[in-house]
């Protein structure tokens, strides 16, 4: 019997996080709190309700999260320039810099996953994960 593909996924996941975490301790970061960081790399000034669906974490988790990298000096916070009822957040300027060295990890993480499986078949199967994605 096959493993199923919630199964399949959630295990790759987990062993490319495996991989993350050496340079992830030397910053300190949790996890969760680099998929803050890297979401608000990607897009910086969201509000709280899109950072927590990109970064995939509940609200209540996010909020937590963000605290945490705001005492840190990581992430700032500010009221939207439009709607002063909603709270935008982005990377500080050392967020910035440390996102940068945790995205060469993971550029060099993914170099090593195209060297065993093919560079065609990495971008195959990225290509595949964004339409599944887009699909659900």
């Amino acid at each position: 019997m096959t493993a199923s593909l919630l199964l399949l996924l959630k295990q790759a996941e987990r062993r490319i996080e495996h991989r993350l975490l050496p340079i992830l301790a030397e910053f300190d970061l949790s996890l969760e709190q680099w998929r803050v960081m890297s979401a608000l790399a990607d897009e910086p000034g969201l509000p709280m309700s899109t950072l927590a669906a990109n970064a995939v974490l509940p609200n209540a988790s996010l909020t937590r999260h963000v605290d945490k990298l705001v005492e840190r000096g990581l992430v700032v916070r500010r009221i939207h320039p439009d709607d002063r009822r909603r709270v935008v957040t982005a990377l500080a300027p050392v967020g910035a810099t440390v996102a940068e060295r945790l995205r060469a990890e993971e550029k060099r993480i993914e170099s090593a996953i195209a060297t065993e499986l093919g560079d065609d078949r990495l971008q195959h199967l990225a290509g595949g994960l964004r339409q599944l994605q887009r699909s659900l």
